[in-house]
């Protein structure tokens, strides 16, 4: 089940939780969790695809860890939940129900995840948390797609996790290891959308 007016509830509920690749946390996601962490007393972060390293997902779960962190470094009312790619759904399902247990509410952008978790939390989108005039209009494919074509990523992430991308040289080994997949794919993707 969904509900599209969470926002319009000032309620503090007691547990909330979210999956998502946060590869890396931009802006978008940054508004996110702080929505998160002011509308519950108690929030779990789950890393989607964490067993996973691609070019969809360019960091380790060391790195992301670390940059969601960052991200939350004004909250300390959260955890931060590893969850591995199952390729099975029913299965996937079963694994994110003992991992977060009871929840009010449960967030995902992913249609393909609302449609397992619909059964067993209430589910909303993120964007449903986030108050209008904190909205971000920014994706991980955008800012990856930038990475690689050497804009201003930057201006997409939160200063600290530019910062730390930087530092690392996460954004150079991103472009030598995933940089021409990433621009194969995205030519594909446009293709099929004309």
């Amino acid at each position: 089940m969904t509900n599209p007016m969470v926002q319009e509830n000032n309620d503090i509920l007691d547990q909330i939780g979210m999956v998502a690749r946060w590869r890396p946390v931009h802006l978008g996601q940054h508004a996110v969790l702080n929505a998160l962490c002011k509308k519950a007393k108690y929030v779990k972060i789950g890393i989607g695809s964490s067993n996973i390293y691609d070019y969809r997902s360019p960091f380790t779960l060391d790195e992301t860890q670390d940059m969601l962190q960052l991200a939350l470094e004004n909250h300390s009312n959260y955890e931060i939940i590893p969850v591995p790619d199952l390729f099975d759904g029913p299965r996937w399902r079963k694994m994110v129900l003992e991992l977060f247990g009871e929840l009010d509410l449960f967030i995902t952008d992913n249609p393909y995840v609302a449609d397992l978790m619909k059964e067993d939390y209430q589910v909303v989108k993120p964007v449903t948390l986030v108050p209008m005039e904190e909205r971000v209009r920014v994706s991980g494919t955008m800012v990856r797609k930038a990475m690689v074509q050497g804009e201003d990523w930057q201006e997409l992430v939160p200063d600290n996790i530019a910062k730390y991308i930087l530092d690392h040289k996460l954004d150079e080994r991103f472009r030598n290891e995933f940089g021409l997949k990433t621009l194969a794919m995205e030519n594909i993707i446009q293709e099929r959308s004309n």
